[in-house]
């Protein structure tokens, strides 16, 4: 059984295999209509369950289109509409109820650590939707994005400016794996966890922290960022945004990465935040490819698990 949790957790080749193989399914479909079922139905009969204990937009239709177009069913647990969440039933038994139910789960939740223990009970695949820690899923497709504007990352440039969050983590375990450099600027309070940037350096990852953001920007194949603000942090965000401000997106920023260099963001963004809209709808930004091939991966992401 193989879980898609974090992406340290998985062969570089796996991943390689996942990346490769969301670029060819999205290409076979190239003329079919969104909702339009895959001619092979590679998953007729199959049911994934998603259990959502964070709001969730562009995971949530990704998700739901990526089964559909794969041929298989969906269930949507919602905590505050079950048992599960409540104290009524325990973790183990609602773990064991979904695995008579689903063939696979997807879980976004706050918590790294719940959902370990979900899915240490669970006798189906899981796929982390999101965590505190980690967001697998929208990496994977960021560096399928990547590679189909910019070619092989492998060695390029990417530059991350704001706060040291979930995607970052997931960031640097990339780093690793895909073989690419990664320079991420943000204020001392909101670099990322020691222990995260140990392991990077145990495994030889090109990867840098600076205070400058004009530093990690310069020459950047890539500039990303995220929300100051993420959902459930627990912070004076008045002090918070004080201190992010130097490391907003802005023109500036983009003049100093290569000139041909793309702007990510995973959505959702707070204009005029960490990024301005004259970057966010200009040319270089690349957020609404981004928010397609999610669907393209995850599609590939759950084959591979019930492979």
């Amino acid at each position: 059984m193989k879980n898609f949790i974090n992406i340290a957790d998985v062969d570089k080749k796996e991943l390689r295999k996942i990346i490769d193989h969301a670029k060819s399914q999205k290409e076979k479909r190239s003329k079919l209509r969104k909702s339009a079922i895959d001619s092979e139905k590679p998953l007729a009969g199959k049911t994934l369950v998603m259990i959502f204990e964070k709001p969730s937009t562009r995971t949530r239709l990704s998700f739901e289109l990526a089964m559909k177009q794969l041929g298989g069913e969906l269930l949507v647990l919602n905590p505050k509409e079950s048992h599960y969440g409540s104290g009524d039933e325990s973790i183990h038994d609602t773990a064991k109820v979904l695995s008579q139910y689903g063939d696979i789960v997807m879980m976004r939740t706050q918590r790294h650590k719940h959902f370990l223990e979900f899915s240490k009970y669970l006798d189906i695949p899981i796929i982390n939707g999101l965590t505190n820690l980690s967001h697998p899923c929208q990496v994977m497709s960021d560096i399928m994005t990547f590679e189909e504007l910019k070619g092989p990352i492998q060695n390029k440039k990417i530059a991350w400016l704001g706060d040291g969050n979930n995607i970052v983590y997931s960031l640097i375990e990339s780093a690793v794996k895909f073989n690419f450099e990664l320079a991420i600027a943000c204020p001392k309070k909101f670099r990322p966890e020691e222990k995260i940037i140990k392991w990077a350096k145990k495994n030889k990852a090109k990867i840098w922290i600076t205070k400058d953001p004009f530093e990690a920007a310069n020459l950047a194949d890539c500039v990303m960022t995220d929300k100051w603000i993420s959902m459930g942090d627990r912070v004076n965000e008045k002090k918070k945004k004080k201190l992010l401000k130097p490391y907003q997106v802005n023109k500036k920023i983009m003049k100093l990465a290569k000139e041909k260099a793309i702007f990510m963001h995973c959505l959702p963004a707070s204009r005029g935040e960490e990024v301005t809209n004259e970057v966010m709808d200009g040319k270089q930004s690349v957020v609404w490819l981004e928010a397609l091939n999610r669907i393209h991966v995850q599609k590939s992401i759950i084959q591979w698990c019930l492979r």
